[in-house]
C-alpha cells in the first residue's frame, strides 16, 4: 500500500524531470538558432555601450579645470541634441540635466531649451534638475546620527 509521502515524493519527482526537460527542450531549440550567437553579440554590446553611456556621464568634470568643463558641457549638449534626434527622450534630459549642472549661466540655458525643446520633454528636464538639486541638499546635510553624535559632543563638557 502507498502512502502520501511516497505519492508526494513520486509526483515531485516528475515534476522536476518535467521541468529539467522543458529546459533542455528550450535552450537547445535557442541555441539551433541561426542568429542567435549574432543576437547574443548585439546584446552584449548594448549592454555594453548602455553601461559606458552611464558611467561616463555620472562622473562630473574638476569644476576648477575649465577646459574640462567646456568640454563636458559641449559634449553633453551635443549627446542630448543626439538623443533628441532620435526620441530618445529619457537620455536627452540626462545629458540634458548634465550640462546644466555644470552651466555658468543655468537660467539662461532653461530659457533656450524652453524655446527649442518639445514642452513634456522639458517638463521633464525641470522635473529631473530639481530631483538632481534635492539630491544634493541631502548629500550636504549630516545623517541624523551624526547630528546626534555633535550634540552629544557638544553637551559633554556642560555637566
Amino acid at each position: 500500500m502507498t502512502t502520501y509521502s511516497q505519492i508526494a515524493t513520486l509526483a515531485a519527482g516528475v515534476a522536476g524531470v518535467s521541468f529539467l526537460g522543458y529546459c533542455l527542450y528550450f535552450d537547445r531549440k535557442r541555441r539551433c538558432d541561426p542568429l542567435f550567437k549574432q543576437k547574443l553579440k548585439e546584446r552584449r554590446l548594448k549592454n555594453q555601450k548602455s553601461a559606458d553611456d552611464d558611467s561616463s556621464s555620472s562622473v562630473l568634470p574638476d569644476m576648477k579645470d575649465q577646459e574640462a568643463v567646456q568640454k563636458f558641457f559641449l559634449d553633453e549638449v551635443s549627446k542630448g541634441e543626439e538623443c533628441l534626434s532620435m526620441q530618445d527622450y529619457d537620455n536627452c534630459v540626462k545629458h540634458l540635466t548634465n550640462a546644466i549642472v555644470v552651466c555658468g549661466q543655468p537660467q539662461q540655458l532653461l530659457q533656450v531649451f524652453k524655446q527649442t525643446l518639445p514642452p513634456d520633454v522639458f517638463q521633464s528636464l525641470v522635473q529631473n534638475i530639481a530631483l538632481y538639486g534635492a539630491m544634493q541638499m541631502q548629500k550636504m546635510q549630516p545623517s541624523p546620527s551624526q547630528a546626534s553624535a555633535q550634540v552629544t559632543e557638544d553637551n559633554d563638557g556642560l555637566d
